[in-house]
């Protein structure tokens, strides 16, 4: 059976957990990272020498980080050609254009509204820093915004490994106790993602 190590709460394991429910992959799910520790243990970084989670384990020994990449192969391996990762060369380039702008544009802002809000004690707290990145948050969900008017799902008409990849993190955007202005587009797309199974049971928790 695939293992999964990393604590449920992690987003990027989110994603991986997420995915199993829509392929219907059964697995194990092992917690590390965050209050369980271990991620400096010997072991564990003989899986993955960053220290982070997800990691993914396959019964012969087969060990893969990075959760996008993660995402694309249990896509491949477990689905070949599912709509979730589609087999045409430039629908699937489409679908990894949003993966990698979710870990390199959106990601780096977003962290630092999200840790100013609920892991950085209040004393310590750089409101500018706040207000800067919250500010370039906004843009980049404007800009998935324009995106969803004109079509159900970042990629067109069934989700896909986008869909999981930034759903989590517009999940994290809107339930934020803060002003944002209003974006029917994305509301409307992150309603329909909350609607799904592997999305209640493992994206739909409290912000922590």
């Amino acid at each position: 059976m695939l293992r999964i190590w990393g604590r449920a709460t992690s987003s990027n394991v989110m994603k991986l957990l997420w995915l199993c429910e829509e392929l219907g992959i059964d697995f194990e799910r092992i917690d590390v990272g965050g209050p369980f520790g271990g991620t400096r243990e010997a072991a564990y970084l003989a899986k993955n020498p960053n220290a982070l989670v997800p990691v993914i384990e396959e019964p012969d020994g087969f060990v893969l980080w990075e959760s996008n990449a993660c995402l694309r192969y249990l896509a491949r391996s477990r689905a070949p050609g599912h709509a979730v990762y589609p087999a045409d060369l430039r629908a699937a380039a489409d679908c990894d254009r949003w993966m990698d702008w979710q870990q390199t544009a959106l990601n780096p802002p977003l962290v630092t509204v999200y840790f100013t809000l609920f892991r950085i004690p209040e004393p310590e707290r750089d409101w500018a820093a706040f207000e800067k990145a919250k500010a370039q948050v906004e843009a980049l969900f404007g800009m998935l915004d324009d995106r969803l008017a004109s079509r159900p799902f970042l990629c067109g008409d069934a989700l896909t490994l986008a869909d999981i990849a930034l759903g989590i993190y517009a999940y994290r955007w809107l339930l934020l106790p803060i002003e944002r202005r209003s974006m029917p587009h994305l509301q409307r797309w992150h309603d329909a993602l909350a609607a799904r199974p592997g999305f209640r049971n493992y994206v739909a928790l409290p912000l922590s």
